[in-house]
């Protein structure tokens, strides 16, 4: 892992498996969204949900190995684009030292109010470009 990725790992629970014994498919996306937290704080400090401001334009989930109950698995996140007011968030998915799963979502800062994208504030780019680079 580098310095420009945040780093989660979690314990699948038995709730989350499917028929087949593997991670339901409908469960990863779910993880992908709690380690995105980091990257929400940098864009909301303090995740204060009265001022949220920032909406996905897009999500894509490539599925490349089974992910299996009883091990754990790392979930690996990083900017992988930066735009004016929107970027992308790259994720992975590991267990056992293979990816099991990698996602890209498009996220837009974004104003509630006026129905907008609004230019991401200046220190806000500089936080994000620092996640920047290669995973």
């Amino acid at each position: 892992m580098t310095e420009t990725q945040f780093s989660m790992t979690l314990k699948p629970r038995f709730c989350e498996t499917d028929a087949l014994g593997h991670i339901n498919n409908t469960v990863i996306p779910v993880w992908f969204e709690a380690a995105r937290e980091p990257i929400f704080d940098i864009v909301n400090p303090g995740q204060d949900l009265t001022k949220w401001n920032m909406i996905i334009a897009g999500f894509t989930i490539a599925f490349t190995a089974p992910t299996y109950y009883g091990n754990e698995v790392t979930v690996k996140t990083h900017i992988s684009r930066l735009g004016n007011s929107s970027f992308d968030i790259l994720q992975s998915c590991w267990q056992g030292g293979k990816k099991t799963a990698e996602a890209t979502t498009t996220m837009v800062h974004y104003n509630y109010q006026t129905e907008k994208s609004e230019p991401l504030a200046e220190n806000v780019r500089q936080q994000l470009a620092a996640l920047t680079g290669p995973v």
